[in-house]
């Protein structure tokens, strides 16, 4: 039996890597089928979505730069052609505000910032050096496509619902991380596995948001059939009233109050329906 060496499990991890970020690029699927059928963002943004196209095209360029980055040469590719496609479905359905706000946001990321930093690190700087300066570049931006979803988790702690944080995108993104740090860990290429670090934390930090808030929803619907229950038991008794003061016209008086008969015509009804128990 062949021994398991430390590139066979950088293969193997690598590999996993691959699929559970394909995962995770797919997760946000079932929102962009929503806002396909129902013709509308809604609430959804398209930061996230912008920051992590940005991450995955710095990626692909690193691993370009990379003697051994065909790992990341394949999920990064696929990453541009998903996240790509979900912005410019995002762009067909938005309003008009956020569709420029995207349009901006993509032109100074993905447009003004990466070819500043191609054009930079070609100019300034060649050999093992670049390949530093953009894994550390890499790096940064890899934390902030972990912390993106930041913004979704104050939505939902300020309107008590998960509905624009799913589960299995806070799930995936955790897994997503375990799997490049281990893989970044046997490589020996610090870029890929410290990000990871951060990114654990956050995902598990947005399940745990989800596991306190999942059940908000059903709540607030608990409390609504409750209010309308005792909306409906209200307004029969007040019927019950009005039938009683009708039967009873001696106590319509112009010198009584009219709570006084309301009451009076109340106690009659129940008096009467008392004597016709007995």
């Amino acid at each position: 039996m062949a021994n398991i060496t430390v590139p066979h499990m950088a293969f193997v991890f690598g590999i996993l890597g691959n699929i559970v970020s394909f995962m995770v690029y797919l997760a946000p699927l079932p929102t962009y089928y929503r806002i396909y059928k129902r013709k509308s963002t809604e609430g959804f943004q398209s930061l996230p979505y912008a920051v992590a196209l940005f991450s995955a095209m710095l990626l692909l360029y690193y691993a370009f730069l990379k003697t051994n980055g065909l790992m990341l040469i394949t999920i990064n590719s696929i990453g541009c052609v998903i996240e790509a496609t979900y912005l410019i479905m995002y762009l067909v359905y938005a309003p008009k505000m956020a569709k420029i706000f995207t349009v901006k946001l993509l032109f100074l990321l993905n447009v003004g910032l990466y070819g500043l930093i191609i054009l930079f690190t070609f100019l300034l700087s060649e050999g093992s050096r670049r390949v530093s300066i953009v894994g550390w570049i890499c790096a940064v931006f890899s934390v902030t496509v972990f912390a993106a979803p930041l913004s979704i988790m104050g939505l939902v702690i300020r309107t008590k619902s998960v509905e624009y944080m799913p589960f299995l995108l806070s799930f995936f993104l955790t897994l997503c991380a375990i799997m490049w740090f281990f893989y970044g860990l046997l490589i020996k290429d610090f870029y890929i596995a410290l990000p990871n670090v951060l990114g654990f934390a956050f995902g598990i930090a947005q399940m745990i948001l989800y596991i306190i808030y999942k059940d908000t929803k059903k709540d607030l619907v608990t409390e609504l059939v409750t209010d309308l229950v005792t909306e409906l038991k209200l307004h029969e008794l007040a019927t019950v009233i009005d039938m009683s003061t009708t039967e009873n016209p001696k106590m319509h008086t112009s010198d009584q109050p009219v709570d006084t008969m309301v009451n009076q015509g109340g106690c009659n009804k129940l008096l009467e329906q008392n004597e016709s128990n007995v």
